[in-house]
């Protein structure tokens, strides 16, 4: 007599924990297996007290993207950084900060910041655009001679910028070696056990954009999206600290459901299979930038301005013609006009670039600024396009975050970022030292991204104009404008993306 279903169910359940295989797993039919999305355990009452405790044990910790569109005008949300009432003092900073990293400048400590100024409830405003570089630049240059004449004045193009770029996910042992070698303080997450995820169809096609859940038997768990060509990568330390031996991994879009087992020290590929899909009649992208908008950032942000409209051409006219939306969250610091402003998705080309160039490089004052609240703003509050979009991050910085204010943390929304299959490519502009190298190549390795790198003739000297040299802790780069970086990095996604 044949045995009940259910009994074979968990027979062939058990095999796949017992035997090892290559834990291949085959679509599950709706018809034979429920779709139930798997929610971990709940945490022990008294987990062992040398171990730390997970951040998302019980549920993710973000909201699923599920907008449908982005054909809206920008809708902005703006938090103030200072009370008005503290201007002048931190004005005065501002102002120090722009002399020290205008261009011929010699780079030099800047003072100890005042005491932060904790975030304003007030309700959402706009800032009137004020140009403060201006102020510098109507003064004389320090050391000309009065009598000089006065030089010619000619319209001023912006110089271009180039970029190195590393992808730390290809050289991964290089990766961690940087990482043994480099001791400085930042968020912790155990990357150096990895696995990669490979999920298909039928017809052996990547699957992008699928939902993923990895379970350890003792409930810790993470959530991830598949990227273009159906790939993410597992790391087990960076979310389980019990160190289990096998994780269950389920899979899920448009109502199909796999499942398949991670067993430590496997050496090949989890595969899992999704039964076929009509594949999307176009691409969609999102696509964000991120911008540390403070005063040592001018140059940066000048370069966006002028070459933005050439890269939203550039991406239009790829092979995929993507449904293309914008967006941007800029950021300074707490004592500045705005701790961090958003902009929502649209795909009003016109109106972004006009948000864009209403935005201007000011404030600031010490190191580090306000990337954990916008790379929040970031991953949480954007309105993020549902199933099937490529979603993108140009995160463009020159300091580290505040690893001391409380509030957000980057590592946890990096892990959100992963969860919503969002991939940041970190841009270190000019003055970024070992603290924020280490941080944003982190959040990219993570992600799925890549580091980019601003280049200058003399890498001592940022000030020396484009050109092949940095100070940063990478080798084998090449280098080009970083306009193109940004649109190659954009063909690169798309062109994995599975066509019938």
């Amino acid at each position: 007599m044949p045995r009940p279903l259910a009994h074979r169910r968990f027979a062939m359940l058990a095999c796949s924990y017992v035997l090892l295989t290559a834990c291949t797993a085959q679509a599950l039919s709706p018809m034979t297996e429920p779709a139930i999305w798997p929610e971990p355990r709940p945490q022990p009452q008294q987990p062992p007290s040398n171990l730390p405790v997970p951040s998302a044990l019980t549920a993710p910790d973000f909201q699923a993207p599920s907008a449908s569109s982005c054909r809206r005008p920008i809708q902005t949300r703006e938090i103030p950084g200072r009370d008005p009432r503290q201007r002048q003092e931190y004005e005065a900073s501002a102002r120090k900060e722009r002399r020290t990293y205008a261009p011929g400048a010699r780079l030099e400590a800047l003072p100890a910041p005042a005491a932060p100024v904790a975030k304003s409830a007030s309700p959402m405003r706009e800032e009137s655009t004020r140009n403060a570089a201006a102020e510098d630049r109507a003064s004389p240059a320090a050391g000309a001679s009065a009598d000089a004449p006065a030089p010619q004045i000619l319209p001023r193009r912006p110089a271009p910028v180039t970029a190195g770029m590393v992808d730390d996910n290809a050289d991964f042992t290089g990766y961690l070696a940087f990482r043994d070698r480099t001791q400085v303080e930042h968020r912790e997450r155990d990357v150096s056990e990895r696995y990669q995820l490979l999920v298909k169809d039928r017809s052996g096609r990547p699957v992008p954009d699928a939902e993923v859940a990895v379970r350890a038997p003792q409930g810790a768990a993470m959530w991830a999206r598949t990227d273009t060509g159906g790939r993410v990568w597992l790391h087990p330390n960076a979310f389980d600290p019990a160190h289990a031996s096998v994780y269950e991994i389920s899979v899920r879009q448009g109502g199909r459901q796999a499942r398949g087992f991670l067993h430590r020290g496997q050496k090949s590929a989890v595969e899992v299979t999704l039964s076929s899909a009509p594949l999307p009649a176009r691409a969609q992208l999102d696509l964000v930038f991120l911008i540390d908008a403070t005063g040592s950032m001018a140059d940066e942000i000048g370069k966006l301005k002028a070459s933005l409209a050439d890269i939203a051409n550039q991406v239009s006219r790829l092979p995929s013609q993507p449904d293309l939306c914008f967006g941007m969250v800029a950021y300074r610091d707490k004592g500045d006009a705005f701790l961090l402003r958003r902009h929502d998705f649209t795909n009003d080309l016109n109106a972004f670039q006009r948000v864009l160039n209403a935005l201007h490089a000011d404030g600031g004052g010490d190191t580090p600024e306000a990337m954990n609240e916008a790379l929040h703003e970031t991953v949480h509050q954007l309105s993020w396009r549902g199933d099937g979009t490529t979603r993108l991050v140009v995160l463009l910085a020159d300091a580290p975050p505040h690893l001391d204010y409380g509030g957000p943390q980057y590592d946890n929304d990096m892990l959100a970022a992963l969860g919503k299959g969002i991939k940041v490519f970190s841009v270190g502009a000019s003055g970024l030292d070992r603290q924020g190298e280490y941080i944003q190549r982190q959040i990219a390795q993570y992600t799925g991204g890549r580091f980019v790198f601003l280049t200058y003739a003399d890498a001592s000297r940022p000030s020396s104009g484009p050109g092949r040299e940095t100070s940063h802790d990478v080798s084998n780069y090449s280098v080009d404008s970083l306009d193109r970086l940004i649109v190659r990095l954009v063909r690169e996604e798309l062109a994995k993306l599975p066509t019938s």
